[in-house]
């Protein structure tokens, strides 16, 4: 079965292992960081990438490469978590609109559209500023603004798989409305999700990255790609690598998100012809 699922999707073969090795060195990272989180060497404040420090030292002589690997634990929480609490979101919001029809379809799709036109990176930002940051926060924010294209791509593909004949034999013959939806209509849902998942995993990175940015996100002395970067703005003529490396993470992690739903989305299109 896993061969049979390389060989389909062969082009979300790398990015999706470098996505792994990501996750690995993470949840690693006590153990495979050249020093520990906290270690100072004031010998090399502010030192150019070396054989000491891979990744160069900040203002305060932390090593850059253990502070990346560190703030991989909480990018990718925010990323990995909010991805999946938009997609549960978005998927019981579409399939139910899309199912159940009518007025209820009109009313959530109604308030999709409503959430749709409001500015996320905004919204997020006043939010994380009235509300103390913290992780678990920003993972709700995030999820909470990710999931109305999931729910709106789920209603179709719900409207879509309700008309076959096979969906309509199985109210024939009496089986109930949850049992429809789990064992006839959402496996045909896969693909999308799996779509759709993808692409909320480096939004979730990229909104966190920004917030972060500004000011707002994971604040220190927790370490995050984003704040990272923060703390780097002021010293890019004179210290490139200060946001050079956690920039370079923030791009490798979210192309290779987007190359993964793009190697899955012949799925998408599959799963669509044999329905028609």
């Amino acid at each position: 079965m896993i061969r049979a699922l390389v060989r389909r999707h062969r082009a979300a073969v790398v990015p999706g292992a470098i996505l792994v090795a990501l996750v690995v060195l993470a949840v690693l990272a006590p153990l495979v960081a050249p020093y520990a989180f906290d270690a100072l060497d004031l010998a090399r404040r502010r030192g150019a990438p070396s054989l000491h420090h891979l990744f160069g030292t900040d203002e305060l002589g932390r090593d850059l490469l253990t502070r990346i690997l560190f703030g991989a634990r909480i990018s990718l929480a925010i990323g990995l978590v909010s991805a999946a609490l938009s997609a549960a979101i978005g998927v019981t919001v579409g399939a139910t609109a899309g199912f159940g029809g009518g007025v209820i379809d009109a009313a959530l799709m109604r308030f999709t559209d409503a959430m749709l036109s409001v500015p996320r990176l905004p919204l997020l930002m006043i939010a994380a500023a009235v509300l103390e940051p913290s992780v678990p926060l920003l993972i709700a924010l995030v999820g909470l603004v990710g999931w109305m294209e999931t729910a709106r791509v789920v209603r179709a593909e719900v409207q879509s798989i309700a008309a076959r004949d096979f969906v309509t034999a199985a109210r024939a013959t009496g089986a109930r409305t949850p049992r429809i939806l789990l064992r006839h209509i959402l496996p045909g849902v896969v693909p999308t999700i799996a779509v759709a998942l993808s692409l909320a995993v480096g939004r979730g990175i990229l909104l966190e990255s920004a917030l972060s940015f500004f000011g707002v996100g994971v604040q220190p002395p927790t370490a995050s790609w984003g704040n990272m970067l923060y703390q780097a703005q002021t010293t890019m003529s004179s210290e490139p690598w200060l946001g050079i490396f956690p920039g370079a993470f923030i791009f490798l992690t979210v192309l290779c998100c987007n190359l993964v739903a793009t190697a899955v989305e012949p799925d998408v299109a599959v799963s669509r012809t044999l329905r028609r």
